[in-house]
């Protein structure tokens, strides 16, 4: 299962934040990058200042950047339907550098018109620009959301633990753990008893965390961050994922039932709905909970 996942790209590489922060970093990496290579190129009609070409110039630029930004939307709502691994990541990429540069192309072509030039040497002159423009910083982005992303996880972990290690909020439940929560800025927002909480759930960008207060009520607390964070910072411990937006506590769970959809997990509490199991999670949770009778 593991090495399966490892053939998609993670997940928070396709949320909203990164997605924009990758559209607009390639968009200042190439402006600034075909602003040093145009005096160096003999097909080059970008153009500053008030003239017909650079009218083309901001025309070729804006149609360039709404392809991008198309694409990338297309990639955010297709996220949660559409897995996406590395292979069809680059294929993605090249896809948008391949229409960018047919557009070059023929903007070229119709307005530049150079002499002794065709289409496929404008095309792969385009090209290798076209990779360089946006490829790198592609690349680099990817880059430094993965660190910020996994900087993000080992605090929630370092967190957990120090938790653990401090106690409990409740003094007579002494084996219970903490479970701490951070947003996506890493900011504690959530600090309670293992014992109390009950169920994430996943409501797009933001996590909604149920759980119970010293007078026994039933809470939800929301805040942004990505229930794959939540999955990836508690493994190993009774939060175990069970269906795309929801994770469960195994501590809280009475019984697995099967369903004519699927199975369902029925909580100690009658306040909260049976929790859904998709067929993705069914063998672990099957097992998870076979293990506790023996």
């Amino acid at each position: 299962m593991e090495s399966e996942e490892k053939k998609y790209i993670p997940g928070f590489l396709r949320e909203k934040f990164e997605l924009m922060g990758t559209i607009i970093f390639a968009a200042l990496f190439s402006v600034v990058f075909l602003l040093m290579v145009i005096p160096f190129s003999d097909n080059a009609w970008f153009r500053l200042g008030n003239s017909i070409f650079f009218r083309f110039t901001v025309l070729f630029a804006f149609g360039a950047f709404v392809i991008v930004a198309l694409s990338r939307f297309v990639m955010y709502r297709t996220r949660k339907n559409f897995p996406l691994n590395w292979t069809g990541y680059v294929l993605w990429c090249g896809s948008e550098v391949l229409v960018i540069c047919l557009l070059y192309t023929l903007f070229t072509l119709t307005v530049a018109r150079p002499e002794g030039q065709g289409f496929l040497p404008i095309f792969v002159h385009s090209l290798a620009y076209g990779i360089v423009c946006l490829g790198i910083p592609y690349i680099i982005a990817g880059l430094v959301f993965t660190v910020v992303h996994q900087k993000k996880i080992i605090r929630l972990i370092n967190m957990k633990e120090e938790a653990s290690e401090e106690g409990v909020e409740h003094p007579a439940q002494t084996t219970s753990e903490k479970i701490t929560l951070f947003d996506n800025s890493g900011v504690l927002k959530l600090s309670i008893s293992s014992s109390d909480l009950y169920y994430i759930e996943s409501d797009d960008n933001y996590i909604k965390v149920w759980y119970i207060d010293t007078k026994n009520v039933l809470k939800t607390y929301m805040l942004r961050c990505r229930l794959k964070t939540v999955e990836e910072s508690f493994k190993g411990s009774g939060l175990v994922r069970c269906h795309r937006k929801f994770i469960v506590n195994m501590n809280k769970v009475k019984a697995l039932r099967r369903e004519r959809d699927g199975y369902e997990l029925d909580l100690d509490d009658k306040r909260i709905p049976p929790i859904p199991v998709t067929k993705t999670y069914t063998e672990s949770i099957i097992a998870l909970f076979s293990g506790r009778g023996e």
